[in-house]
């Protein structure tokens, strides 16, 4: 194997891929369910995404977090959360759990973060969180392992033209 083409994981072994993505509709259901808001969702994800280095996965999520109403100022201090006051108190402690769970080989999630969020959020909301935060460690592993592509964005004046006049389709 070169150091240049990587092994395309979900292509190589599709059948895998598709039980991580039904993994994460599961995940994404369960969230759902214990009310966890999109905003959070992606901003956890985008988080996680950057401190694992994964440039796919930001560029996905960021644009899913744009869609959900966040702004780029706040996408913008998701790095420096801590000394950020842009984020809301639930924010915040998923921002700490996602650090948690994105170095769990360190200190695992140490009760007094545990006791912190969870007096923050609910149980369910936890359990939600907590798997969001699974699953996309997952898919960040899978997205460096095969050095997914993130290439620069073409002319966004030529795209919104081409939308306009339905050429984009």
């Amino acid at each position: 194997m070169s150091e240049l083409a990587r092994v395309h994981l979900s292509k190589s072994a599709p059948e895998a891929y598709k039980t991580l993505a039904a993994f994460s509709k599961a995940v994404g259901a369960i969230a759902e369910e214990a009310e966890v808001d999109a905003r959070l969702k992606e901003l956890v994800q985008i988080h996680v995404s950057q401190l694992n280095g994964c440039a796919f996965c930001v560029r996905v999520h960021v644009e899913r977090a744009s869609k959900a109403g966040v702004t780029a100022d706040t996408i913008a201090q998701i790095p420096v959360w801590r000394e950020s006051g842009v984020f809301s108190e639930r924010e915040r402690a998923g921002l700490e759990l996602a650090e948690c769970f994105t170095f769990i080989h360190e200190d695992g999630v140490p009760d007094d973060v545990y006791n912190r969020v969870g007096a923050i959020l609910s149980e369910r909301e936890y359990v939600g969180l907590s798997w969001i935060l699974v699953s996309i460690n997952a898919f960040n592993r899978v997205a460096i392992a095969g050095r997914y592509g993130v290439p620069p964005r073409e002319d966004l004046v030529g795209e919104d033209r081409d939308a306009a006049t339905g050429a984009a389709w």
